[in-house]
């Protein structure tokens, strides 16, 4: 053991994790062994019990298991086919106008969001359907790149998002109340996407021409598919969020019940299957099992990193800033913001929360709205070079016969980022857009 001061241990484990993530380990390994080697150097083996402690705390939090049922239900909605019944009623009520197909995608992100809440799942879902028909029709490459990066992120905002459900016992906070508090700032959001595409394609409408569809659609069938394309997701947002507004479950309970919804809807559609359940159940293990590898790496790394005062040193710092509580704030965001450009956010969310919550706390500031201003932020991490996992799921998407370059994809997100900057500021100037919902909620 090696008598290590705060500053000490905090620049080695900086290093030393920086290293390893660099040197291309993955983020759970990197966190993990760093909190190993530094631990122990620093603490000897009463680490090791520090650690285990918090692993096996967090892993048997009983909100945990509505993550694996979450995903499993945007799994099987997404074999139930609903998404392309989705996007032929976008297609066929917002196609003629400017940018109409990019506004169609950001509202089947938003409609997706409530059904799926897995950021890869949703832009591989929207990607596949509304990229080719943007495309075809000479939407021009960023503005529809873009608008798949940006809707599919919704999800991991606009409940049930499991970005939410891991947030919520990392934090100590109410999961059903950080639901409701998602909402208004992921609509807001939706909204001021759909407004920058209108505008846009106002100013240059070869960005997003109108689409000529084969013959005149009726408005009795306009209605008529709107209806049958939401129906599905309002059953599910009814089942889901409406049991957690009104106190009847829990949030692990309404992951079950939505489960149990999404087998329903599949039923119905004929493809509750064998296969079906298969390729769900293994979807489903496969992103639970990376999701909890990252959990076990970033717990071990933040018990350590508190364990050797790092967490005090850095909150001295920050409440050092100058500007008071806002001055602390805007250090916070803009830390979380870099991070989200290098680090997934499960690795930011499990390393940093544990450690800004109580400085929220300390500075004033609602639990709820602190929580729900940093997982605004943390939606950024999915659009930000160089670690953006959305860029490079729409880049994988992109045959070379479509002409589309990183490039595209990169300078299509920019307008999206700066939309979520100023979603922040909005939310920071009217507080009440994220914490009125919680505080007419009934719980149990």
């Amino acid at each position: 053991m090696i008598d290590m001061s705060a500053g000490t241990a905090l620049l080695a484990m900086l290093f030393v994790g920086l290293l390893l993530i660099f040197t291309g380990r993955s983020l759970a390994f990197a966190l993990g062994w760093t909190a190993l080697l530094v631990g122990f150097l620093g603490a000897g083996t009463s680490v090791f019990g520090i650690m285990y402690s918090r692993v096996w705390g967090i892993l048997t939090d009983y909100i945990f298991i509505a993550g694996p049922m979450f995903i499993f239900m945007g799994a099987l909605l997404h074999h139930a086919g609903i998404t392309e019944r989705l996007y032929e009623a976008m297609h066929v009520i917002m196609g003629r106008l400017r940018g109409g197909l990019a506004m169609g995608t950001i509202v089947m992100g938003v409609i997706i969001a409530v059904c799926v809440g897995v950021v890869a799942a949703s832009i591989i879902t929207i990607g596949m359907i509304a990229l080719p028909a943007m495309l075809k029709r000479g939407y021009s490459k960023d503005l529809s790149t873009g608008a798949v990066c940006a809707s599919g992120c919704l999800g991991i905002l606009i409940p049930p998002s499991v970005m939410l459900v891991f947030y919520g016992p990392a934090a100590s906070l109410s999961v059903g109340r950080l639901f409701m508090a998602a909402f208004m700032p992921g609509f807001l959001l939706a909204t001021m996407y759909i407004v920058y595409i209108g505008i846009r394609c106002l100013i240059r409408p070869s960005d997003g021409p109108p689409a000529e569809l084969a013959e005149p659609v009726p408005l009795s069938r306009k209605i008529y598919l709107l209806f049958t394309a939401l129906l599905p997701p309002l059953f599910i947002m009814l089942l889901v969020l409406g049991t957690i507004f009104f106190g009847i479950a829990s949030p692990t309970e309404a992951a079950a019940l939505g489960a149990i919804g999404a087998a329903v809807l599949a039923a119905t559609r004929g493809k509750l299957n064998f296969q079906t359940l298969k390729e769900s159940s293994f979807s489903t293990g496969r992103v639970i099992a990376m999701a909890f590898y990252v959990v076990m790496g970033a717990s071990m790394f933040a018990a350590v990193f508190i364990r050797l005062g790092c967490g005090d040193l850095l909150a001295s710092y920050i409440l050092a800033t100058p500007g008071g509580k806002w001055g602390a704030f805007v250090v916070i965001m803009l830390l979380i913001f870099i991070m989200g450009m290098f680090i997934d956010w499960l690795g930011i969310l499990f390393v940093l929360i544990p450690i800004v919550t109580p400085i929220g706390i300390t500075l004033g500031f609602d639990p709820i709205w602190f929580a729900m201003m940093i997982c605004i932020n943390l939606q950024a991490s999915f659009l930000t070079p160089p670690f953006a996992y959305a860029i490079y799921y729409v880049k994988g998407l992109c045959p070379p016969e479509w002409g589309v370059e990183t490039k595209h994809i990169i300078i299509g997100v920019i307008p999206f980022v700066a939309l979520i900057i100023v979603c922040i500021g909005l939310c920071a100037v009217f507080p009440q857009i994220i914490l009125w919902l919680p505080s007419i909620m009934v719980t149990r």
